[in-house]
Order: structure tokens, then C-alpha cells, then sequence
């Protein structure tokens, strides 16, 4: 075994493979796109052959990069879209039906009737999240009601559920682990947090036989053994969390107040709040940071469906930009006199709304309004949300005081223009780190440093460095103005209005 460490990187439109070395510095990338699947409208769905064969090519891509032979690894890392469901045969380990996504949406219903009978209150305690339809429970019911013998098979023991952590694992150690990690169970509307545990009362009201559900382990920990066939070495997984959290972790937000913002499809902000269990009055999520050594931390989670989705929109929806890196240059030639609002609620509003009806609309057009207004309205609409978030964060927990530095990362995080209107509009500094792959860097975190061949959370953090911090340079009158008019356009978005 040598130094290096491989993290899985597995998103929503692509995945990655990185290689760190002993220094935490990344000397090979390797990365596949795979088809999206959109049967009918609010529907998401993925091959999960697909994914399996996008991993598998990203690895080979990333050690012929980075010049290592998988012997040389020490450990692997994994982090994953979260809620994402899929359902496979335990013997053949063939995929039931393609996997359900997390934007998915047609649960919708289910939830609404769950809801009518008083029920989320009681989901809400004790998984700390909302009945809506990007959580992996009901899409998890909905599949085992609509393939015919489905849970009868579930119930004999022969399908396995698991999010994409879970399949991968499976996939690697050539189906010997069936296993999760804490904050992706977190995640499925079946795991009570504060217990830590598969809740049977919730499992029977959804209808999900326990015996399908992989076991669930700390962040850190033996997740079992690569098969030599997949890669040709047999390598130890020994670190696994859900995106989101990895990304937390890769930013070294240990201690309890500090908080990351990643900006990739979506937007998802995470504010560490230690061993408080924090109960949202603000519709925000409490979910588990991270499990190591048998210790929970938590955070309060604000979910914002679309962030980058709404450039790619501009790319290929309107076409009125060529590539997304188009659209800082073009925000900067915006004219300052119109004020344009886009509330991309294109698969419904996220927290701290929680509208799943809403639809997309842009407020403010005239006959002046073009490509450069249309970009600034996308960049700026991330902000806002962004700025939605910090607000209901403040809100439901004071011991983090109001002052808040964010750290942020992911795709968007690029543009400066962005960041500097970021922290103009939450009047407050952004720190953009040094080393932006912070989602595989907290995977490769979790395995390097249970492997022993990376520090532990201490110097982890001391290591951490910024690329540049953006202070906010917008006076008050103005964030107020255009603050005031965003709000006034989520009102007019919402389903109820």
C-alpha cells in the first residue's frame, strides 16, 4: 500500500475520481458524464449501470493521470448525490428499475397525503426533515407499490435498497457489503437521528421492509474491500458521507457556528451546530453533519434545487449564452436601471419555502431586458436564496451568533462577479478555498485519515487554505431595495398565491 488516496466522487450528471497524495495534494482527475432520464414531466431518473460504468472510467482515467497503479492506493473515499434511490436484486445485483433522483418530483402527492394525516410532525422529530419528495423514503414506497411483486421480495429479503453510496459499495466489493454511512441515511426519511437508528414506526407508515435497509455506519469505518476484478487490487473503503456533508468536512467546518454553501446543480448550505439537535422553526432541515467514533454532529441544512441548473438553462434552454463561464462577463454589462428577478422554481422552491408546486418565473422585463440582464438574474438569484438561508439559520440558532463567515465551493464559485455579489447581498464575507474539489477532498479525508496516512481533524483544519476572501462592498440602501424586490417576487412564484 502507498500514500495515495482515491475519493469517488459520484454526482448528479457526472462522476469523478480523484487521487490525492500523502500531502493532500490531487495529482489525477478523471471524470465521465452519464444520460439523464426524463420519462414523464417532474420525473428523474439514471441507468444505474450507467453510473457504475462512469465510476469505473473515472478511476481508470484518474490513475492513468496521475501515474499510480491501484496497488498504490491506500484507501478509498465515497461521496454521492444523496436521496437518490435504487432497488436491486440481492443475488444477481440486477438494478429492479432505473434509479429514482433526488429532483424527482412524483411523490409529490404521496407526501401531501401523508401529510393531511398529520404526520409530519412525527417525521419531522425524528429525522429532522420535511414530507417532500427529494427525500428517499416515499420515491423508495413509491417503487416497491408500482413493480409488480416488489415488496413481497422485499420482504422475503431478496432486494436490497441503498442510495448510490450504497450501490457503489456494493458494486466494488463484488456485493459482499451492504452498508451505508450515518448522513446518507440521514437523508431517507427512515433513520431517526437522534437514536441513530432504522425507526420501525416510520418504516410501517411508509410500508419499506426493514429487511432491504443496509447497515449504518460512522463516516469513518470499514465499509468492506474492493474486489480485485474491478480495479485489479483489493483496497480498503473506509470513509463514506453524502455530498453535502463531505463537502462540510472538506472545509473543515469542525466547530459548531461555522458554515459552507456548495453550488452545483443545486445549492446547499450546512451550518454546524455540534451536539445541539436544533429544531427548525424556519422550515430548514436538522440532519447529521458527520458520524465519527460513535459521536453525532449535527447541522441545520437549507436546500436550494436550482443554482448552476439555472445557467444551464440559459446554455441549453433559451441559448442565449455559449458557455456557462459567459455569464460573469455578461452580469458585469447588466444594465444597473433594470432591475430583473428569475425565481427558478423550476422543480419547485426548496427550503425555507418548501413549495414543490411553485414553478419558474422572472419579474422586472422590459422591452430593454436581454442576455446580459437574463445572466444577472440567474447569478443573483443563487444569492438571494443563499442569503434566504443565513437569514433562517440565524433564526432558529443564536448560539452561532449573526455573524457568519461562509465558505463556499462547487462549480459557480469560479466567478468572482458571483462571489462578490454573494457577499454583498448577505453582508457578509465569503471565503473561497484553495483547494475547490472539497466534496472528494472530505471523502478522501474520512478514508486517508481512518488509513492513517492523513492527519486527524486538528491539523486537517489548520491546513485548510483560502483562496480569497470577498468582503461586502454594497451600501445598505441598495442590498435593501433589491433585497425587498426579490421577496416580492418568491411571493408571486408561490403556489398559494
Amino acid at each position: 500500500m502507498g500514500g495515495f488516496v482515491l475519493a469517488i466522487d459520484q454526482g448528479t450528471t457526472s462522476s469523478r475520481a480523484i487521487v490525492f497524495d500523502g500531502d493532500m495534494r490531487i495529482v489525477g482527475i478523471g471524470q465521465k458524464e452519464f444520460p439523464q432520464h426524463f420519462p414523464k414531466s417532474g420525473w428523474v431518473e439514471h441507468d444505474p449501470e450507467d453510473i457504475w460504468q462512469s465510476v469505473v472510467a473515472s478511476i481508470h482515467d484518474a490513475f492513468g493521470r496521475a501515474r499510480v497503479e491501484p496497488h498504490q492506493i491506500a484507501a478509498i473515499g465515497i461521496t454521492n448525490q444523496r436521496e437518490t434511490v435504487v432497488v436491486w436484486d440481492r443475488e444477481t445485483g440486477r438494478p429492479l428499475q432505473n434509479a429514482i433522483v433526488w429532483q424527482d418530483r412524483r411523490t409529490a402527492s404521496y407526501c401531501e397525503k401523508l401529510k393531511r394525516q398529520d404526520l409530519e410532525k412525527l417525521f419531522v422529530r425524528k429525522t429532522g426533515l420535511l414530507l417532500d419528495p427529494y427525500f428517499s423514503g416515499t420515491k423508495l414506497s413509491w417503487l416497491l407499490s408500482n413493480v409488480k411483486g416488489a415488496r413481497a421480495r422485499a420482504a422475503k429479503g431478496e432486494l436490497c435498497f441503498g442510495t448510490i453510496d450504497t450501490y457503489l459499495i456494493w458494486r466494488l466489493t463484488g456485493g459482499r457489503a451492504h452498508v451505508t454511512d450515518a448522513t446518507n441515511a440521514s437523508r431517507t426519511l427512515m433513520f431517526n437521528i437522534a437514536t441513530n437508528e432504522w425507526d420501525s414506526e416510520l418504516l410501517e407508515i411508509l410500508r419499506i421492509p426493514a429487511a432491504m435497509l443496509p447497515e449504518v455506519k460512522d463516516c469513518a469505518a470499514d465499509f468492506g474491500t474492493t474486489d480485485p476484478a474491478v480495479f485489479g487490487a483489493a483496497v480498503p473503503i473506509l470513509g463514506v458521507a453524502g455530498d453535502q456533508q463531505a463537502a462540510t468536512i472538506g472545509q473543515a467546518c469542525f466547530a459548531p457556528g461555522m458554515m459552507k454553501s456548495t453550488y452545483g446543480t443545486g445549492c446547499f448550505a450546512l451550518l454546524n451546530t455540534g451536539s445541539d439537535m436544533v429544531r427548525s422553526k424556519s422550515r430548514l432541515l436538522t440532519t447529521i453533519a458527520y458520524r465519527i467514533d460513535g459521536k453525532t454532529t449535527y447541522a441545520l441544512e437549507g436546500s436550494i434545487f436550482i443554482a448552476g441548473a439555472a445557467v444551464q438553462w440559459l446554455r441549453d434552454g433559451l441559448k442565449v449564452i455559449g458557455d456557462a463561464r459567459e455569464t460573469g462577463t455578461l452580469a458585469e454589462l447588466a444594465d444597473p436601471g433594470q432591475q430583473v428577478y428569475l425565481v427558478p422554481a423550476f422543480t419547485g422552491l426548496g427550503a425555507p419555502w418548501w413549495d414543490p408546486e411553485a414553478r419558474g418565473a422572472v419579474f422586472g422585463m422590459t422591452r430593454n431586458t436581454g442576455p446580459a440582464e437574463f445572466a444577472r438574474a440567474a447569478l443573483e438569484a443563487v444569492c438571494y436564496q443563499t442569503r434566504d438561508l443565513l437569514d433562517a439559520m440565524h433564526k432558529d440558532w443564536r448560539n452561532g451568533g449573526d455573524e457568519t463567515v461562509l465558505r463556499v465551493d462547487g462549480g459557480m464559485v469560479a466567478s468572482d462577479w458571483t462571489m462578490q455579489r454573494l457577499a454583498d447581498l448577505l453582508d457578509s464575507p465569503v471565503d473561497r478555498p484553495a483547494i475547490t474539489e472539497t466534496t472528494a477532498l472530505g471523502a478522501a479525508f474520512l478514508a486517508g485519515s481512518r488509513a492513517g496516512v492523513w492527519p486527524g481533524m486538528e491539523e486537517f483544519s489548520r491546513a485548510w487554505a483560502r483562496d480569497r476572501r470577498f468582503e461586502p462592498a454594497m451600501d445598505e440602501k441598495t442590498r435593501a431595495t433589491k433585497l425587498k424586490g426579490w421577496r416580492n417576487a418568491v411571493r408571486r412564484t408561490l403556489s398559494d398565491f
